[in-house]
């Protein structure tokens, strides 16, 4: 990777790391992201009893860590292998894998104008990281059009090619939620009652938001967002309007369908 941070990571920071030596009541690392060595005590390896570290690490097997103290004035690092959970671990490793991707695309780009990667890659990203940390984050904006490369200061020289591979290589990340939303009313005005609860949850979701109709009363509604978290929210807010338009008049269900994220 071209990507390294200036500096001492931040006490719990998690960091990607590479097993440099294993001895027998310690284990040394890099510090990939900074080029800095670490060092892992056996009671921050596993959780219980450890009888032999070499079940748990090895030379150059790459690990997710957490910082535990930072001794600037010594340079000493120390760090934490078992109090990374799954999530961290993969939430670590997705946000390595999205910036060697964004490197990627430098090294296509340098190889359209006969240029060093890393050069290049310098220059593209030193004004970048003035208002990101990482290179991807901001190509993941300019995919989205949250952000031109002008404006994230990359030299006009290369925001035309540039923007074209980036929109090439990285689509933005979609999840959907959604399932079968169940409306019924036998009012003498159940159609208009409807039709106005839909309405109504229709401009709740907005762009965000899709409703079909599937016949007798039932209809598919999903919910599309970058994140669960947020497409979540959109869902219930949606539904909480429309239950709460058919109100009395007529009934209301809802039963979930598992939906799946399309990736970048």
């Amino acid at each position: 990777m071209f990507y390294k941070r200036e500096g001492f990571p931040e006490d719990g920071e998690i960091v990607l790391c590479t097993v440099t030596k294993v001895q027998p009541h310690s284990v040394f690392v890099r510090l990939d992201e900074y080029d800095k060595g670490g060092m892992i005590h056996i009671s921050e390896i596993s959780p219980g009893r450890i009888r032999n570290i070499r079940e748990f690490v090895v030379e150059d097997k790459v690990i997710v860590c957490q910082v535990l103290r930072v001794n600037k004035e010594r340079g000493y690092i120390d760090l934490s292998l078992r109090r990374v959970n799954e999530n961290l671990k993969r939430k670590k490793i997705e946000e390595i894998k999205q910036e060697q991707k964004a490197e990627k695309i430098i090294e296509t780009l340098s190889q359209e104008l006969k240029k060093q990667p890393l050069a290049l890659y310098k220059e593209i990203f030193t004004p970048i990281s003035k208002q990101y940390i990482m290179l991807h984050q901001c190509f993941q904006d300019a995919a989205k059009g949250d952000i031109t490369l002008e404006e994230a200061g990359v030299p006009a020289q290369y925001t035309k090619q540039l923007q074209e591979i980036i929109e090439q290589r990285i689509k933005p990340k979609e999840v959907f939620v959604g399932g079968k939303l169940m409306l019924q009313s036998y009012d003498s005005t159940g159609v208009e009652i409807i039709k106005h609860a839909l309405l109504d949850g229709i401009a709740k979701g907005k762009e965000a938001l899709t409703i079909s109709y599937l016949g007798a009363g039932a209809f598919n509604v999903i919910v599309k967002a970058e994140e669960y978290k947020d497409a979540e929210q959109i869902l219930t807010s949606v539904l909480q309007i429309i239950e709460q338009s058919i109100g009395k008049k007529g009934t209301y269900s809802f039963a979930r369908e598992e939906k799946k994220a399309v990736a970048q």
